[in-house]
């Protein structure tokens, strides 16, 4: 099977699973994103398994992970009272304890490595959740936002192998150019336009903003995992997804995305809709 056609199969597949849980209900959406915040989290601390100083308790540390979604997603849903998140922050500390009984010659940079996937990966998928939570408009904006990072990906995968010459940042990504950039960038507003046209939610402004915000905005997101990957000298994180690696390379564009969209939609919605 060739690598476009594994690539294009395990895309689809992904995505139907991914939107059909946006669209179906919040619950459900809760439960696939916990999902894959275990997966991704899992795939993370496994990263260092072969780097002695830098290892992370791989259980504890993902089971610390998924307890941060599960309780802050319940409480958004006004699921739990505030009192048990702050039981969580105490869990959180008991963890960062055990740090004290691991012979460890860098405990700083492995505390450091448990804390970051929650700012990095965690609190992006709480962000999407809040976004399904509070029910903008009677499209799911979220759907809107994946189809953009995937036109603007797509795009630029594609012009970028046929065209390109001019890497993009050859130290990081060496496979990027800027003619797959500025394709992806460019198609990104017909995807968006696409999107005012068959949805009839928000208007074309909001739209035509959010494909500014997000192209360039996935273009970083995919940039700055590759800087994670060059460090650690490899080329994916995992290969759960055929043709497209492990769960951090899926959404690598999607975590970095997020927290700007959420920005835009709640600038929007208090100073302009």
């Amino acid at each position: 099977m060739s690598e476009l056609l594994t690539r294009t199969i395990t895309g689809f597949i992904f995505g139907t699973v991914l939107l059909g849980s946006i669209l179906l209900n919040v619950c459900i959406e809760s439960i696939v994103f916990g999902l894959f915040v275990l997966l991704g989290l899992w795939e993370f601390h496994g990263l260092f398994k072969s780097h002695a100083d830098y290892s992370t308790p791989q259980i504890l540390s993902t089971t610390l992970g998924v307890f941060f979604f599960v309780f802050i997603a319940l409480y958004l849903q006004d699921g739990i009272h505030l009192f048990y998140l702050k039981i969580l922050l105490s869990i959180t500390f008991i963890v960062l304890l055990s740090e004290l009984f691991r012979k460890n010659n860098q405990p700083l940079i492995v505390l450091s490595l448990t804390i970051f996937p929650l700012l990095y990966f965690v609190v992006p998928f709480l962000l999407m959740l809040q976004i399904s939570i509070l029910e903008y408009s009677s499209f799911p904006l979220l759907i809107g936002m994946f189809i953009i990072i995937w036109t603007n990906d797509s795009m630029a995968y594609f012009i970028g192998k046929a065209y390109g010459k001019k890497p993009l940042f050859k130290r990081v990504s060496p496979n990027k150019s800027w003619e797959g950039t500025i394709a992806g960038f460019m198609f990104s507003f017909p995807a968006a336009y696409i999107i005012f046209l068959t949805t009839n939610s928000m208007d074309l402004t909001f739209w035509l903003v959010s494909a500014l915000i997000i192209s360039p905005c996935a273009v970083l997101g995919d940039l700055l995992e590759s800087l994670f990957k060059r460090s650690l000298n490899i080329k994916d994180t995992g290969n759960i997804l055929p043709g497209h690696g492990g769960i951090l390379d899926r959404f690598d564009a999607v975590v970095f995305t997020v927290p700007f969209f959420y920005l835009w939609i709640e600038f929007y919605d208090l100073f302009i809709k």
